[in-house]
């Protein structure tokens, strides 16, 4: 009996998780965030990106001392984020992340390499 309390108990905090987790406020996406952590060395320290309300995106960051700006557009499906960008010589670019938190003042990602890139909003 307690084997089967202990499943169920399991299977509502999993149904409970996986409900909050559907019911990321796309509208807190909106405005500019920083990068100040991420698990990727490779991930550019100080990037800034821009979500705005009719969907589109900036990234502005720096490379080997020339700022580059990237543009194009995203998309909030559940707890997914996906980003589409117009890259140098006219090709796109199109990649989804997991939002594993939004608030209104942090926002941490999770990529396809299961690399966490973390975000503060700036005012």
């Amino acid at each position: 009996m307690k084997g089967i309390l202990a499943a169920a108990a399991a299977a509502l905090l999993f149904v409970g998780a996986t409900s909050a987790a559907d019911k990321v406020d796309a509208a807190k996406l909106v405005g500019k965030w920083e990068l100040t952590k991420s698990s990727d060395e490779s991930a550019p320290k100080g990037a800034m990106v821009e979500f705005t309300k009719d969907n589109k995106v900036t990234i502005t960051f720096d490379a080997n001392g020339k700022e580059v700006k990237l543009e194009g557009t995203y998309k909030v499906d559940g707890e997914k984020l996906t980003v589409k960008l117009a890259l140098p010589g006219g090709k796109d670019n199109e990649d989804t992340d997991t939002i594993k938190m939004l608030t209104d003042e942090k926002l941490v990602l999770i990529d396809k390499d299961k690399k966490e890139n973390e975000f503060t909003k700036k005012k």
